[in-house]
């Protein structure tokens, strides 16, 4: 099942190798980590209108929760009706409450295939195009002194990979963080803030990070370097598509 997926990821990173191996030598732990890089953004290109359509109706959400609450009040002795209503207001406004959980589904196969062919590389072992050779290049290559595939978890004491690992974990949970507080505040109506929805957000907010804080020990570096990198791109999207459609728009057409 994984299959294709293992081969989409490793034709991307081993052709995007091949270009920054030509610039920092094919062994460098830089070629390899920005062939990572470079792999993250052509992911997250790939998902941009997805992306654009999460942004949209999650904000939308939130500026719904008064029109929702209303709703409750007016058709809350009759769910069928009160499912119906509601149905029809998304409709209306064009929100989808479950685009929001679309790109990061869609880029949990990619996370799980680099997590795979780091960690199997640390062996020597290939999967998708990865060579055996290259597996080991990859498993061997060093970034700031640490090998890609080390782990916190599985330091050993190494203070040095800790270092490193430590705060690139650090670097992925405050930028969920922000990724997360971003679509709650920037821009937003005061009544936005208001009903389960918002406080759903809010939940996650905060759960998500503490639970990428926790898994992120035992992720490699080289996985690491990619969801930091995603969690940067995610900022810096989301700002430019809250610019371009900000919610008070919404709230006028909602309203």
């Amino acid at each position: 099942m994984m299959a294709p997926f293992y081969w989409m990821t490793s034709v991307l990173l081993t052709g995007l190798h091949q270009l920054t191996g030509s610039i920092f030598g094919a062994r460098s732990g830089w070629s390899w980590a920005l062939a990572i890089v470079g792999l993250t953004l052509a992911i997250r290109a790939a998902l941009i209108p997805l992306f654009v359509r999460q942004v949209r109706s999650s904000r939308n959400m939130q500026l719904l929760q008064p029109q929702i609450r209303e709703l409750q009040k007016k058709y809350g002795h009759d769910r069928d009706r009160l499912a119906k209503e509601t149905l029809s207001l998304y409709k209306a406004t064009g929100t989808n409450p479950y685009s929001s959980c679309l790109p990061i589904l869609l880029q949990m196969p990619i996370f799980i295939s680099l997590f795979r062919l780091v960690s199997n590389a640390a062996h020597g072992i290939g999967k998708g195009v990865l060579s055996s050779d290259q597996a080991k290049q990859f498993g061997h290559a060093k970034l700031l002194g640490v090998h890609l595939a080390n782990t916190f978890a599985t330091a050993n004491g190494n203070v040095h990979v800790r270092w490193v690992a430590g705060t690139l974990v650090v670097a992925m949970t405050v930028t969920t963080f922000i990724t997360q507080r971003q679509l709650l505040k920037k821009d937003m109506h005061p009544d936005a803030g208001k009903g389960p929805y918002a406080q759903q957000q809010r939940v996650l907010m905060y759960a998500l990070p503490v639970t990428f804080a926790f898994g992120g020990l035992a992720f490699p570096i080289g996985v690491l370097v990619y969801w930091t990198t995603s969690n940067l791109w995610t900022m810096c999207q989301q700002l430019y598509v809250i610019r371009r459609d900000p919610s008070r728009r919404t709230d006028d057409a909602v309203g």
